[in-house]
């Protein structure tokens, strides 16, 4: 058995590809999965390696660890340093807020002058 992550899962089309552990790309189908199990990306798998005519498939793929719990567990590790990122993306998200209500404040202008037009037609 060999351990992976997951690059991508496409859950509409039935497939993806995980990085093995060995640095290669596998090929995984969602008949390897068990029934009810759902892939998302950076989620740890273990899975047997197969090499078929068709290229580097996982096989008998199982979940280890969601992707959202690894970075849950990386951001508990590494509090101080978000913190100082943190204080310093509220001034670039407060730069957008205002860049949208001047927006959002042209808006209402246009839907006003609208709004006077369509009583004079009715």
């Amino acid at each position: 058995m060999m351990e992976g992550t997951v690059k991508w899962f496409n859950v509409r089309k039935g497939f993806g590809f995980v990085n093995g552990e060995d640095g290669e790309d596998y090929f995984i189908h969602h008949s390897a999965l068990e029934q009810g199990t759902f892939l998302r990306e950076d989620d740890r798998v273990s899975f047997e390696a197969a090499d078929t005519d068709k290229g580097k498939q996982a096989q008998n793929v199982a979940l280890l660890q969601k992707g959202s719990e690894i970075r849950a567990q990386s951001d508990e590790s590494s509090k101080e340093a978000p913190e100082e990122e943190t204080s310093e993306e509220p001034a670039e998200e407060e730069t957008s807020e205002e860049e949208t209500s001047e927006d959002s404040e042209e808006a209402p202008e246009e839907e006003t002058s609208e709004e006077p037009a369509e009583e004079e037609t009715s």
